[in-house]
């Protein structure tokens, strides 16, 4: 049934957006992600590095832009989940920083953003005023 006259079938489609506790929750995962996501990204820009090093942590940092943002959270979360399991697979000093970066942009991208986001203003519920 693509349509019910309530609208519930149509709202299932769409992620909500956490306020409250749980959206404070979430911004300072977000938070906490992005900036950790760009401090191992940033020194690639003052040394080199082999290309084969250099893509993925880039990625990852270019991804936690938009996990600070909250703008494209899914696909970034993804991402970014994505990019620490190379780099955890790929080898290096230590693999728990990578892997724990993925589990957090795994959560957040099965989560969501919450209501402090570009995502929830983008896409969030709009109220109209009658």
């Amino acid at each position: 049934m693509p349509y019910a006259a309530d609208g519930c079938t149509l709202q299932r489609l769409f992620t909500t957006f956490a306020d409250g506790w749980p959206g404070l929750g979430l911004f300072i995962q977000r938070l906490f992600t992005g900036i950790v996501l760009l401090q191992h990204g940033m020194p690639l820009l003052k040394e080199t590095y082999s290309v084969a090093l250099a893509v993925p942590e880039m990625m990852g940092a270019i991804s936690g832009l938009f996990i600070l943002a909250g703008l494209w959270t899914p696909i970034a979360g993804a991402l970014v989940a994505a990019v620490e399991l190379w780099i955890a697979l790929a080898g290096g000093d230590s693999i728990w920083m990578p892997i724990m970066l993925a589990v957090l942009g795994g959560t957040l991208a099965m989560i969501g953003p919450g209501a402090w986001s570009i995502d929830a203003r983008l896409f969030g519920r709009k109220r109209v005023a009658k």
